[in-house]
């Protein structure tokens, strides 16, 4: 080993893993097909990109939306029948000081179910309504975000800042729905 020069062979290593932002208008995206040859094409290009990234905010904020509202119905959907419960009707019916009429609640005349809402929710139960949903909208906000990852990864200047304005203008407009606590 003396007689090779080992600082040849690390610096030609180095030099094939430089990254630099290239400003090129023909640096394919995705595919070698989807390659802009003109400079509209670009934009066209660097667009969708900005469109990409505007629909990736969209879906984390509808995903966090649709996230309260199940949690939401799930903390009320405790019914719990309770035994030798008079219904409601009963009772005026059995009361002479209750006017005559009937009384209409949530759950109807006849009501024998008590709503039993928890405080804290540990974990929602598994329900294919719910977590079918969820899981399609992670796996369409993951492509996206991986999708972007690689118009990015391309260094093209012109991608990368369309995927950043992207972001920007996404999270200008509906950011606050969203939570990225998870993310």
């Amino acid at each position: 080993m003396s007689g090779m020069d080992m600082s040849s062979s690390t610096s030609s290593d180095t030099m094939s893993m430089v990254m630099v932002f290239t400003n090129s208008h023909s640096t394919p995206l995705y595919s070698n097909s989807w390659t802009p040859h003109t400079s509209g094409q670009y934009a066209g290009t660097c667009i969708f990109l900005i469109l990409l990234a505007i629909t990736g905010r969209c879906l984390l904020a509808a995903k966090h939306m649709l996230e309260l509202r199940w949690s939401a119905a799930a903390r009320n959907r405790r019914y719990v029948v309770v035994a030798g419960r008079t219904p409601e009707s009963g009772r005026i019916e059995s009361d002479p000081d209750a006017k005559e009429g009937s009384l209409v609640t949530a759950q109807g005349v006849e009501e024998r179910v008590k709503v039993v809402q928890a405080t804290k929710q540990p974990v929602i139960p598994f329900r294919l309504s719910v977590d079918i949903p969820r899981a399609l909208m992670t796996f369409v906000i993951v492509g996206i975000g991986y999708l972007l990852m690689l118009a990015v990864m391309t260094m093209n200047i012109g991608y990368f800042m369309s995927v950043l304005a992207g972001a920007f203008v996404g999270e200008l407009a509906i950011g606050r729905y969203a939570q990225y606590e998870e993310h």
